[in-house]
């Protein structure tokens, strides 16, 4: 062990100056933590030279990433049962070998005395510490829990969900592996329909599902591949890689799917679409399944609803408190046509079911028609449509006249039909809201007349409409405060002095966001507005009048979310390119 500090062996490999050490001193002093992370969190150095000279310093071994066959866990010692695969993810510790009454094991931060403690009571021995990237420890820990092992021997991932949730069936997991392996993909009905509904795979889908509600995804993604699968969960928008079941189990997975879905499990060669209810402690969420035949097999996507995940009340969306009130005004108007716009993934759905609930009283009757109905809420009549049958979103429409509605929501409008039917039923004294796809607020205008309702019409029917983007909030456990630089922004004045841009940790994937937040434009139909409308005025002339009115664009809505630190800038500049 060296008796020199770390930034001394820093400074004397010649890895950072005194300059730059200094600097870092600095930082420490106003955020705390420890000098080895904040010089790698600055840039400074590498997490390879951190790792090194921290292992100089404490006398601890360094396995360096040219060496990464030292990560290799030793076999046939069970070393998952010493340390969980859940506990060396979420802890970045990975087992490498058992002796006598000791456990060695690799880890990036051998001052974490937590960690140690929890390690020994865990493995119930003595802890020996080698010292590795957090990238390397995590690239070994995926190949050795979860990844198939040599000549397709089932991964810890089978075996861990076999000890967790089939002890009582001895070695099913395995023995349905070596069963589906030596058969063909051409398998009887009857033997599709016994797989999907043996013990360990019933479990293992479960798992999957339980997993992502748990990581707060928003879809599941499962898709065979040449000689492997790969599941991926999209959380917050993006697509993360998660580790996935042997491909030999493929199969009995989507099945078991189809199953749960109601589709056909027989037939594999055209897309499908079906819905599972979940039962999740207190609560119910909704699964839509889709399938599609690929070269290597069926992919299946499954888009989780999980109303108890999202707050569908539009003060808990993230809407400041002027928008709030503007909206809520809009929606206790007795008639007219209420917009929300934006791309696809934009939550304009989340949105709409925000805004229709505000309407719900026991003295209105509210319809909505969806495609497909994504949310239940108590005390609205909600219909699917099911264009096969003709049950289209203008047939609804226009039996809904006939049901004596007070407010009609409709799940988006795709034609001119459906566009005629919306403005004349809010012209007749009913409350209507939609969505459509536009950019940003003032093009919805010019987007029904394209589609071809007349000014005329839109001008005395429209009351409000709303653009919107989902951007990504900044985790609050890494993320990084600076001060902003006009130069660097566009030349904007922030109000505050500190805003805060995306660190990485563990909590947030390294991503440096978790979670989303809307961010908006409400544009009320004022007189001048309307005047507009009935002169077809361009969307540039609708839009500069909206802004002399005292409408806060989407990118200037972002920006006082950047000032309250709940996003970044680069991130109001990403979602708002093209609003």
């Amino acid at each position: 062990m060296s008796h020199l500090k770390l930034g001394e062996i820093l400074t004397r490999q010649g890895l950072i100056t005194e300059k730059q050490l200094q600097e870092a001193i600095d930082v420490q002093k106003k955020e705390k933590g420890r000098i080895g992370e904040i010089l790698v969190k600055l840039g400074m150095i590498s997490e390879e030279n951190m790792a090194a000279a921290l292992g100089t310093q404490l006398g601890i071994p360094y396995y360096s990433s040219k060496n990464l066959e030292l990560l290799k866990p030793q076999e046939n010692q069970d070393l998952d049962k010493s340390v969980p695969a859940e506990f060396a993810k979420k802890n970045c510790v990975l087992p490498l070998s058992h002796h006598l009454n000791s456990l060695t094991c690799a880890v990036y931060d051998p001052l974490d005395l937590l960690l140690l403690d929890n390690l020994k009571r865990i493995a119930g021995c003595e802890i020996n510490l080698v010292i590795a990237t957090p990238t390397a420890i995590h690239e070994a820990i995926n190949e050795f829990y979860f990844k198939q092992g040599a000549e397709g021997s089932p991964s810890m991932l089978d075996r861990a969900v076999e000890r967790s949730y089939v002890q009582s069936k001895g070695n099913d997991l395995i023995s349905i592996s070596k069963e589906v392996r030596n058969e063909t993909a051409e398998l009887s009905l009857d033997k599709l329909i016994a797989k999907a509904e043996e013990a360990p795979v019933v479990k293992l889908v479960d798992l999957i599902i339980r997993q992502s509600i748990d990581e707060r995804a928003s879809d599941i993604h499962i898709e065979p591949f040449e000689g492997k699968i790969t599941l991926r969960y999209r959380i917050d928008g993006k697509l993360y890689s998660v580790p996935p079941p042997a491909p030999h189990l493929h199969l009995p997975i989507v099945s078991r799917i189809k199953i749960l879905a109601k589709m056909d499990i027989a037939e594999k060669r055209l897309p499908q679409d079906g819905s599972i209810m979940a039962k999740l402690e207190s609560r119910t969420v909704d699964i839509r399944v889709s399938t599609i035949p690929t070269v290597w097999g069926e992919k299946v996507v499954m888009r989780i609803l999980d109303k108890g995940a999202v707050p569908l009340e539009l003060a808990g969306l993230g809407f400041d408190a002027k928008q709030v009130d503007l909206l809520r005004k809009a929606l206790a108007a007795p008639y007219g046509l209420f917009f929300v716009t934006g791309p696809t993934g934009s939550g304009k759905s989340t949105t709409l079911y925000a805004a229709v609930s505000e309407t719900i009283d026991p003295a209105k009757n509210i319809i909505t028609v969806e495609d497909p109905v994504e949310y239940k809420i108590d005390g609205i009549n909600q219909v699917a449509i099911k264009p096969d049958i003709g049950l289209t979103f203008a047939a609804a429409l226009r039996a809904f006249l006939r049901q004596d509605p007070d407010v009609i929501m409709v799940g988006e409008i795709r034609d001119q039909e459906t566009a005629s039917i919306c403005v004349r039923a809010a012209l007749t004294g009913h409350f209507v809201l939609s969505t459509l796809h536009t950019n940003d607020a003032a093009s919805a205008i010019t987007r029904l007349v394209d589609i071809g309702v007349p000014h005329y019409l839109l001008t005395p029917s429209l009351v409000m409409v709303m653009g919107q983007r989902l951007a990504r909030r900044l985790c609050q456990k890494c993320k990084e405060p600076y001060e902003p630089n006009p130069e660097q922004h566009g030349g904007i004045e922030f109000k505050s002095d500190l805003i805060y841009r995306a660190g990485g940790c563990e909590a947030c994937k390294g991503s440096g966001y978790k979670g989303r937040i809307v961010v908006a434009e409400v544009m009320p139909v004022d007189d001048s507005i309307r005047a507009l409308i009935s002169r077809a005025a361009s969307h540039a002339e609708i839009r500069d009048t909206a802004r002399k009115n005292g409408m806060t664009t989407i990118f200037e809505s972002g920006i006082r979310l950047v000032e309250k630190g709940f996003t970044s800038y680069d991130e109001v500049c990403r979602i708002s390119v093209d609003a």
